[in-house]
């Protein structure tokens, strides 16, 4: 069985990060996995890179031109959106060709158009879709927030000057989406129970099977190691309590950055003790510039890429805290719970399926900073380290290691195939 993986980059974000996770746990579980991708980033034999040239850049910067025309030339929403009008047709690499499975992941940004996509489906390999966000199941966005549009048709969009309009590119959109989509059969998969749900009241998705599996970690990298050593080989006192927050770009409005910094504020108020005794740790691009914004000693990691280090930095903490507005299943909360690390972070999405309320971690109130702070409290202050310590790890072993999620994968591969053999 021969599983080519797609997704846009092979390392820079979430989706390539889970991407490359289920590529390495296949083929340590008996398929044949290769994964296919616009940005090649490592010396990886099985990550395979489409030509280098100019249409590399054309896609990606003619999509984004045509969007910005459509915001009116205001940066905004630049990348809140996709509308896949550019892309490669990947039906014509010979790793599409020798591929009994094909398995969309995160495909956007020139990497795939829905011109594409729909030769990719005609093609008639059974196609799984992996989705990290909601925008295979809307017409342009990847996060809908409190938006219901796409339950029955996308317009009026929130993210187009003026609210867009009846006929406005999110229709426009929707409607080639959906001859694209309707007339063939795909599964898709969430990686949240919570995304599963809100895409099945998808009107885009109507008659596609839908179904849940998470994403799988390397348990034999990430895991727990003394924290006193990971403190020397970071960097980071061993005298205070660690808080840390993790992001690409921790500046992201919707990492949740300031319901963090008025938890602290009022943590700092309510228990002045924490100033002497705590501190945070800020890990991802524009560290530096959030530093100033809390009343506790801040060390601003930046952007790191070296997976030891990663690991290092978990195991040098005491909490890991991401106040998303808008999460799927956060690798971050998994990678920090394998490390033994406990979590806190708002009922939204999948979160609470990944952090068990008051025995590995906390899930607070949305958008509830009075929560938020208890909720830091409590971990830090309240609960016993060495429980929550052994409940995070034996959550993440139970759920999410590389063999577990593998085999789900390989078993709906099985049974697709099964089918079309039926047929």
């Amino acid at each position: 069985m021969r599983i080519l993986i797609v997704n846009t980059s092979e390392q820079t974000g979430g989706a390539a990060v889970a991407a490359n996770r289920l590529l390495t746990a296949l083929n340590n579980n008996g398929a044949k996995a290769k994964m296919l991708v616009r940005d090649k980033q490592t010396e990886n034999v099985s990550v395979v890179s489409l030509p280098q040239g100019w249409q590399h850049q054309w896609n990606f910067l003619w999509e984004r031109w045509c969007i910005f025309w459509r915001l009116r030339c205001s940066r905004k929403h630049l990348f809140d959106i996709d509308t896949a009008q550019n892309g490669w047709d990947i039906t014509t690499t010979p790793e599409f060709r020798e591929a009994d499975i094909i398995h969309l992941h995160w495909v956007n940004q020139g990497m795939l158009s829905l011109k594409g996509i729909r030769k990719i489906l005609e093609s008639g390999k059974p196609v799984v879709w992996t989705m990290h966000d909601i925008w295979p199941a809307t017409a342009i966005c990847h996060l809908t927030l409190d938006c219901d549009h796409y339950r029955s048709h996308c317009s009026n969009c929130r993210y187009l000057p003026g609210g867009g309009g009846r006929n406005d590119l999110s229709a426009r959109v929707w409607r080639r989406k959906q001859a694209v989509l309707s007339a063939h059969k795909i599964t898709f998969v969430a990686c949240s129970k919570w995304l599963a749900g809100e895409a099945e009241q998808s009107a885009l998705l109507a008659g596609q099977q839908v179904v849940s599996i998470p994403n799988p970690i390397d348990l034999r990298v990430f895991r727990r190691s003394d924290k006193a050593e990971a403190r020397k080989r970071v960097g980071l006192p061993a005298e205070r309590q660690l808080i840390l927050f993790v992001s690409q770009r921790v500046t992201n409005r919707y990492k949740g950055m300031t319901y963090l910094v008025g938890a602290v504020k009022k943590l700092a108020v309510e228990h002045p003790e924490m100033k002497e005794d705590t501190a945070m740790v800020v890990l991802g691009g524009h560290a530096e510039d959030v530093a100033g914004l809390f009343p506790l000693p801040v060390y601003p990691l930046g952007y790191v890429n070296d997976v030891r280090r990663i690991v290092d930095i978990y195991n040098a903490v005491d909490l890991f805290v991401l106040p998303s507005l808008s999460e799927n299943l956060p690798n971050t909360i998994m990678e920090a719970m394998a490390c033994g690390v406990p979590c806190v972070g708002f009922r939204i999405g999948g979160i609470p399926e990944e952090i068990d309320h008051r025995v590995n971690g906390y899930v607070a109130a949305y958008k509830d900073v009075n929560d938020l702070a208890r909720g830091i409290h409590w971990v830090l202050r309240e609960s016993d380290p060495d429980k929550l310590a052994e409940r995070t790890v034996s959550k993440v072993a139970s759920h999410y290691s590389q063999q577990r999620v593998a085999l789900q994968y390989i078993d709906l591969y099985r049974s697709l195939l099964s089918n079309q053999q039926e047929r």
